[in-house]
């Protein structure tokens, strides 16, 4: 039986322009060049422009010039997969005749200028053409048979692995991410075969883990030589005494395996030489060789103030093609094709000038919100870009960026993401200048690092024969003044990468 009914539906809405910016903020400068050669080999009006200019620095003045890619309200930090996407939208129309005026060339982008202070990088080493972890997992996954639906799931999993390469969600969110986000209706069942038969084979070994026993579990199960006598026992270490391994009880271990000492030192020694971090190989590379800093904070020492700087290195100027203008013209005049051909040439045209001139504005705008963002973080944590001690830096979260540009809490996360910054004590991740709050007993706040710094130092001056335990440092930072429990001080000592006091004799 046919009926109507009404219903109401909340649904955001952005036009291609805005999300062209959302995503273009999320493209650090080492893949910028990328998206544009991407650009320019898809969008025939899109250009280079020839032969060399003398670009000025590309820095903005603190004004509150915004336009409507300023803030974009409509977005949520999960908003991903609530926009709707629509071919149409009411967007601006351009007059393609005022368009190919003698000004047209206004909608050009030039980069900003590669800074020429003494501290400038040597270009050479900052091109980048490493693959990055998620790259690397993603082109694996090509590999494997799958149906379009376990596809998707696969690479909602590779979204889950963590830095460190494992697995950072349970099967149980991950169920509900994909029945609310991607309207995929599984089992934790399937999710966990997935992820032993697909994710779980992948390279380095050990991505796609669990648990650190799981990791060295399939390191040891992939191995090219598992058949050897040391790799059987070491394989039985883990599947069996993992508990008494991570404690050191190996006296007790050897005891319970019947083994001779020479056999359990051998299948020691080969545990000893698997990765805990199977996914640090790609983090460390990066760290190291392949991190092209998107800002550059330094002090100048005549005024003593902070300068801050973007990166332009390899980017291209561009611009809006010149042989549209003749183009368009020619089709104005062309009489030996119908109407309804000419009508859909010029609409082509018009639909190619107006992608290049977003995507050249969306370019201009990513700087300036870039710049913008960054120069709010730098006067927030300016005593630690005078000095470089952590200890100096100040709590501080998204939202209180936001509120310093008036932008959407999103949008700083998409500046934040996969960034980093030059200063004159080394380069840092944007998120490095992110952390939660404490409060001390005086009522004065304190940022986490403190607190880390702490901790590093105590356990560095600790008796290596006796270290300090979770409880002691918890105590001896009370008697400092900071309110902390013992569980947030483990959840420092692990982030800090410090193991348990056990485990440091």
């Amino acid at each position: 039986m046919i009926s109507q009914k009404q219903e109401m539906q909340l649904q955001q809405k952005l036009s291609p322009r805005q999300i062209l910016l959302m995503r273009l903020l999320q493209i650090p400068i080492a893949s910028l060049e990328q998206r544009i050669e991407q650009e320019l080999e898809e969008n025939p009006a899109l250009e280079l422009v020839e032969g060399e200019t003398d670009n000025e620095d590309s820095t903005f003045e603190n004004d509150n010039e915004q336009d409507e890619y300023s803030s974009i309200e409509a977005e949520s930090p999960d908003m991903k997969e609530d926009i709707v996407y629509e071919d149409e939208y009411n967007e601006p129309k351009i007059n393609m005749d005022d368009y190919f005026g003698d000004d047209y060339e206004n909608f050009d982008y030039v980069p900003p200028s590669f800074n020429s202070s003494e501290e400038q990088l040597d270009r050479d080493s900052l091109y980048v053409s490493h693959e990055s972890f998620q790259e690397s997992l993603l082109a694996q996954l090509s590999m494997f048979d799958l149906s379009e639906e376990d596809k998707k799931i696969a690479v909602l999993l590779i979204g889950n692995i963590d830095e460190s390469g494992y697995m950072s969600r349970s099967e149980k969110n991950m169920v509900n991410d994909l029945l609310f986000n991607v309207n995929i209706s599984t089992t934790e069942e399937h999710l966990s075969s997935l992820i032993t038969e697909v994710v779980q084979k992948f390279d380095p070994p050990g991505i796609g883990a669990r648990s650190l026993q799981e990791c060295l579990s399939i390191q040891l199960a992939r191995a090219i030589d598992k058949d050897q006598p040391e790799v059987v026992l070491a394989k039985r270490i883990i599947d069996k005494y993992f508990e008494e391994f991570t404690k050191k009880h190996f006296d007790r271990i050897r005891k319970k395996l019947s083994c001779s000492d020479k056999q359990f030192e051998a299948a020691l020694s080969r545990l000893l030489k698997l990765a805990p971090k199977p996914g640090a190989i790609f983090s460390s590379a990066e760290d190291v060789n392949y991190i092209v800093p998107d800002f550059t904070v330094s002090v100048n020492q005549k005024t003593q103030q902070l300068e801050l700087s973007l990166q332009g290195i390899n980017i291209p100027e561009l611009r809006v093609g010149k042989m549209y203008q003749g183009l368009y013209k020619e089709l104005q005049n062309k009489k030996s094709i119908s109407h309804s051909e000419r009508k859909e040439a010029m609409n082509f045209v018009k639909q190619k000038v107006n992608a290049a001139r977003w995507f050249i504005e969306a370019l201009s705008q990513r700087e300036q919100t870039l710049y913008k963002t960054m120069d709010a973080i730098m006067n927030y944590q300016r005593d630690f870009f005078f000095t470089g001690d952590e200890m100096m830096l100040k709590p501080m979260v998204s939202k209180d960026i936001a509120a310093r540009i008036e932008m959407d809490i999103s949008t700083v996360s998409r500046v934040v993401r996969l960034k980093h910054v030059l200063t004159p004590y080394g380069v840092y991740p944007l998120k490095f200048f992110f952390s939660e709050s404490m409060t001390k007993d005086g009522g004065e706040e304190v940022s986490s690092h403190e607190i880390k710094q702490i901790i590093l130092d105590t356990v560095a001056a600790e008796d290596k024969n006796n270290p300090l335990t979770d409880l002691v440092l918890c105590d001896i930072l009370n008697e400092k003044g900071y309110n902390i429990a013992r569980r947030t001080v483990a959840k420092y000592r692990e982030q800090l990468g410090i193991p348990v006091a056990r485990l440091r004799k």
